[in-house]
């Protein structure tokens, strides 16, 4: 019992004697255990870092250095005529003697614009109001040479003009694909030449896509918070690897209270018109001779709210529509092997025919389906389609 007791103490006391030891070492040389537990095969795994989303980058140097050099100033001059009258200062005077005095006179007037070098063997996109009717087209490129530019199509639909350029060493932009279209909420940046006081880069996001200003046209535009001004028109919106997105086109000012809402054509419509006018110098879209618009759905009929297809409005007398047998009140769901989401979606689809090849277009007619053949046309000028619309 006595020698039990004994080796009881003795280890209790050598255990003491370990600790005390561990406590000095430890205090001396902290990372000691560490180490050991290290060569020895026992050290606990870190800890798996907390995820983290993508840092966005403290500059977008990069991105305009990447854009910026494909961006050019453009200078649309025309001569414009005007009549010399006598003015009166009386309201009425005027509007009875305000008569021509004196021969005619011509001035120059010259409008502000941008433009995008879209290839190196220079071609370059713009809006086509910066450059309608215009009798001379200069560039300001980006190494400061001046160049003379030749209008090679324009498509009022769209706005979008191509010109040629024939210089060298030219910067083409590189566009973004089908696969990486903007989303609402990426980083954007516009390129161009406001109020002619040289280029200028502003920074916003997108803050839609799929506008339409007009309801009965094919925009399709990328709504966007970076600043757009006069002069702007034609440049480029470029995301944040410096990759081209959009065309510049308009914006709403502040003459009705707006603030940071500017518009741009989609890069996948440009490169379409582009490839058409440098191909054809025109463009040709198909045209069903009808107008359409969103499905109703009552809060109380029980449908889903995000209803498909298009509501028939009106007819083309004469038109391929009419030929084929759809009616005013149609609801139309497919067309070809697609289905109608929306009247935009339908008026891509409609543009998109090759005229005079027939395709199948399917609807309900009072709730029940039908099926006909519908041979498009080619897309009358935006004009045409006005007066049809006011005087069906």
């Amino acid at each position: 019992m006595k020698h039990a007791a004994r080796m009881l103490s003795f280890v209790a006391r050598f255990v003491v004697l370990g600790l005390a030891v561990a406590f000095v070492v430890g205090l001396v040389w902290p990372h000691t255990g560490a180490v050991l537990r290290q060569r020895l095969g026992t050290s606990a795994p870190a800890p798996a870092p907390a995820p983290t989303g993508e840092a966005a980058p403290a500059s977008y140097a990069d991105a305009v250095a990447k854009a910026a050099p494909s961006v050019v100033n453009i200078y649309a001059n025309k001569l414009v005529t005007e009549q010399p009258r006598e003015l009166y200062s009386d309201p009425v005077l005027q509007r009875i003697f305000s008569v021509p005095t004196g021969p005619a006179r011509t001035r120059r007037q010259q409008n502000l614009g941008s433009g995008v070098i879209v290839s190196e063997d220079g071609y370059v996109l713009t809006n086509n109001h910066v450059i309608a009717n215009a009798d001379d087209i200069q560039l300001l490129l980006y190494d400061g040479r001046v160049a003379k530019a030749r209008v090679i199509g324009s498509d009022d639909e769209t706005d979008l003009a191509v010109l040629k350029v024939d210089a060298g060493n030219l910067p083409a932009i590189r566009m973004t694909d089908a696969e990486s279209r903007p989303r609402v909420g990426d980083v954007v940046l516009a390129i161009g030449n406001p109020f002619g006081i040289g280029q200028t880069v502003t920074m916003g996001i997108v803050s839609a896509i799929g506008r339409q200003l007009n309801l009965s046209s094919l925009e399709n535009f990328i709504q966007t918070d970076a600043a757009i001004n006069f002069g702007n028109s034609g440049g480029a919106l470029v995301n944040a690897h410096g990759e081209l997105v959009g065309i510049n086109t308009s914006l709403i000012g502040q003459a009705v209270g707006a603030e940071g809402i500017g518009f741009a054509i989609p890069v996948q419509s440009a490169r379409d018109v582009l490839d058409q006018i440098i191909k054809t110098g025109h463009v040709v879209r198909g045209w069903i001779g009808a107008d359409y618009g969103a499905v109703p759905v009552s809060a109380d009929s029980g449908l889903p709210s995000a209803a498909r297809g298009v509501v028939v409005n009106d007819v083309s007398p004469g038109g391929p529509a009419a030929l084929a047998g759809i009616q005013q009140r149609d609801v139309l769901l497919r067309i070809g092997d697609e289905d109608i989401l929306d009247p935009s979606d339908l008026r891509r689809h409609e543009a998109s025919l090759k005229p005079g090849e027939a395709v199948k277009v399917s609807g309900l007619r009072y709730g029940a389906p039908f099926t006909v053949s519908v041979t498009p046309a080619q897309r009358p000028p935006s004009s045409t389609l006005q007066a049809l619309r006011s005087n069906p």
